[in-house]
């Protein structure tokens, strides 16, 4: 049956037809523009997870495409992010997506175009002829930071995507047709997510109002949206899975609405969407203030300089341009998230699921903080001063909404994933580089109180000083990461004067020390005071099913970032440590059948593409070695990190694997995440412009600098001579100028005196 033309098109632009890449001013960016070097495409293979599409920094819309729906991990782990480059099949385009975590989730509100018949349920593959899903080639498309455009091979629709902070805006180019449609699915979610309630409506003449409410790792999942239409809905139906509904508004668990009308060749449809965790007004008018007209080309642009200004932040100069594009994608890979969790007036819902009005920070979430505290959140302390800020008032509303700080944060809710209260060392990293932005006294309140509650193993750590390897999982991971927890809370209680719980925190910022059998000379699990866990196999890392999480005894043995000298003695002294740390990038050992897919990028038994690993290349100089840590971080730089699609050696993990990179290419890393020092390793650029939080400007040369030349040989600070192997923020926060000299030999001098080498606690 003929369609009768339910928007009003018009010929918006030229026609698209059979069109290789979508022809737009929106499609090319800036001369000049660090956005030129940033390839979205980065991280898309492998295990790398990334997001791909359209959206602006830390913004709450990640508009992209959605490919397959992998259920609770199997076969589908490397789609959590909905989108993996060995797909060739897209289901739709949502508005809510993670990037690089190792669960799947999100995946809000996915709108199709398509002609021909209407379809309402996702195939299951291309060619099914029921289901809406459709082929695409990579060679249609076209990425960079804030649009993404594709052509769907089987509806021979353009598809032009981008993004302001919570707005999310298409542009579809139909072919001629008397079947053209739009399909709203509110039932399809990206991996555990699953549908609760969803609601459409027909507002008025151009405009849709609904809300998906959600479970999956974030267990109760709210958004609210808005979508507006360039032109009058003459044709609208909805659905209740594949069942026609009568009306203009439903409710159900798996709703769908389809825009139907006839298309000439080159009509364009735009559409915005707007989300909210509040309302469907809020939504609505998250739109009116942020893309108020319909000049796509105009919000592209503003995206683009939006993503350029942050990536100013750190300019860098080299010949290598494969090095700029991976370090400034790692760069855009560190913004996507914390994302904004509020409305543009303010509005945000709490943890305690409350509406709180006008809120005077921004509230934001995706807090992968097991992930992010180690570099992720240090590199913000340098270049994003309101954002600290904004993250640590966060963490405090959390606290003061679910009683406790968070520990892995998604829309508002708690989930509870990975060992250690983690938001303790951020939290305490901005108070002790002297951040001030928020209430330094509900701070410590809030990680004293969530150091002491009895969960999750706490209750053991406070009576026995360890977890009992037969009371629960991950409990030697646990114990260490509350070893640093509590380790940041003692620093914290020591700024503030409270000497009491400085004892007592430092007093169980050692326990570490229990899980260290020294009949082995590992950290292992253990059942009792007398007894350890047995059989004990320091290669073997059974998944979710072992004392250790994502890793095991050789890889965990140095986690303790915190106490490094303590670790020392542990191991021997100098030479039995040496010894250890050298063993492990060269002994190798069968992990078992069972080990978890996140152990990758091994360098003996060194796991880069894991996190619990990536400080213990820079522990050389806390020996005063520090040649073998630039060796070994050049070669992780140079192997690890490339331009292609499998480019990243494990999950992103929301921002700390590409962390690594850039401050580990720039010259220097935190070892301790919360003691504000840095520890030089081997910078790859021949400059650096840091441009800092606090409106100073940190230049950064190096001499002699090449393939080749990995080793320092000697720093110049401000034209004077610095010889230890670390910087501490205070000197970086200051400005100025270093100078490193590098050399192809390992120097004999520099770094190597123990008054020069990094400490756990600098004055």
């Amino acid at each position: 049956m003929k369609k009768v033309s339910i928007l009003a098109l018009g010929l918006l632009a030229a026609a698209c037809g059979k069109h290789s890449k979508p022809q737009s001013s929106a499609s090319k960016m800036k001369p000049g523009h660090l956005t030129q070097y940033v390839d979205p495409r980065i991280g898309t293979g492998f295990h790398g997870h990334v997001f791909l599409g359209a959206n602006v920094p830390f913004g709450a819309v990640q508009i992209g495409p959605t490919q397959a729906n992998p259920g609770k991990l199997g076969d589908g782990w490397d789609w959590c992010s909905g989108y993996h480059v060995s797909d060739s099949l897209i289901a739709g385009f949502s508005h809510t997506h993670l990037s690089g975590t190792g669960i799947g989730d999100l995946g809000d509100v996915l709108m199709i175009p398509t002609t021909g018949p209407i379809r309402v349920e996702r195939s299951v593959a291309g060619a099914s002829p029921s289901g809406y899903m459709s082929r695409f080639s990579h060679d249609d498309e076209v990425v960079r930071p804030g649009y993404y455009a594709v052509k769907l091979q089987r509806y021979d629709v353009g598809v032009e995507l981008t993004a302001s902070e919570r707005v999310g805006m298409h542009r579809y180019t139909f072919p001629k047709s008397d079947d053209s449609h739009i399909l709203i699915d509110l039932k399809e979610g990206i991996g555990w997510d699953r549908p609760t309630d969803t609601y459409l409506e027909q507002k008025d003449a151009t405009t849709l109002i609904g809300y998906r409410f959600s479970t999956g790792w974030a267990k109760d999942q709210r958004l609210y949206f808005a979508i507006v239409f360039s032109k009058p809905i003459e044709k609208f139906a909805l659905y209740q899975g594949q069942n026609p509904l009568q009306g203009n508004a439903a409710k159900g668990t798996q709703i769908k609405g389809v825009l139907s009308f006839a298309t000439k060749q080159g009509d364009q449809v735009l559409v915005k969407v707007g989300i909210s965790p509040v309302s469907e007004a809020n939504a609505l008018a998250n739109i009116q203030a942020e893309v108020p007209g319909w000049n796509f080309d105009q919000v592209a642009k503003n995206a683009d300089e939006a993503w350029n200004t942050e990536l100013s932040k750190i300019q860098v100069q080299t010949k290598d341009q494969d090095r700029l594009k991976v370090f400034y994608t790692a760069l855009y890979h560190t913004m996507i998230a914390p994302s904004t969790f509020n409305d543009h007036n303010g509005d945000y819902r709490g943890a305690d699921q409350k509406v709180y009005k006008n809120a005077n920070f921004k509230n934001l979430t995706t807090f992968s903080l097991w992930d992010t505290y180690r570099a992720a959140n240090p590199l913000l302390t340098i270049t994003q001063g309101q954002r600290v800020n904004d993250i640590v008032n966060t963490m405090l509303h959390i606290y003061q909404q679910q009683g406790k700080l968070p520990v892995w944060h998604l829309v508002g809710n708690e989930t509870n994933t990975m060992p250690g209260n983690s938001a303790l060392p951020i939290i305490s990293d901005a108070i002790l580089k002297g951040y001030t932005g928020f209430d330094v006294n509900l701070a410590f309140e809030a990680m004293k109180k969530s150091a002491m509650l009895d969960e999750r193993g706490l209750d053991y750590i406070k009576a026995k000083g360890y977890i009992p390897a037969d009371t629960q999982t991950e409990s030697v991971a646990k114990n260490l990461e509350y070893s640093i927890d509590d380790w940041a809370v003692a620093q914290v209680a020591k700024k503030l004067g409270k000497t009491a719980d400085y004892e007592y925190f430092s007093k169980r910022a050692k326990d570490y020390k229990n899980n260290f059998d020294a009949s082995t000379r590992f950290m292992r699990g253990r059942v009792s005071d007398t007894e350890w866990r047995t059989p004990f196999n320091p290669f073997v890392s059974r998944h979710e099913k072992d004392d250790f999480a994502e890793g095991n005894a050789w890889q965990y043995t140095w986690l303790v970032p915190q106490d490094v000298e303590g670790l020392i003695e542990l191991l021997g002294g100098e030479k039995g440590f040496t010894q250890k740390l050298d063993s492990l990038f060269i002994v190798k050992g069968d992990m078992g059948a069972e080990a978890s897919n996140d152990i990758s990028g091994l360098i003996g038994q060194y796991a880069h593409g894991n996190e619990p690993s990536h400080h213990i290349t820079y522990l050389y100089p806390y020996v005063g070695q520090p040649w073998k840590t630039a060796e070994k971080v050049r070669y992780i730089l140079d192997h690890m990190y490339t331009t292609k699609p499998d480019g990243i050696i494990g999950n992103e993990d929301v921002g700390q694997m590409s962390a690594w990179y850039i401050l580990s290419a720039m010259g220097f890393y935190p070892v301790n995440p919360a003691n504000g020092a840095y520890v030089f390793g081997s910078p790859v650029f021949d400059q650096v412009d840091l441009k800092l939080g606090n409106g100073k400007v940190f230049h950064l040369k190096t001499v002699n600098n090449g393939p080749e030349n990995k080793y320092i040989q000697s720093i110049k600070l401000n034209g004077k001579p610095y010889t230890k192997s670390y910087l501490l923020h205070k000197e970086l926060m200051n400005g100025g100028e270093m100078e490193i000299e590098m050399g192809k030999q390992p120097s004999q001098s520099f770094g190597v005196a123990p008054a020069d080498r990094p400490r756990s606690i600098h004055d």
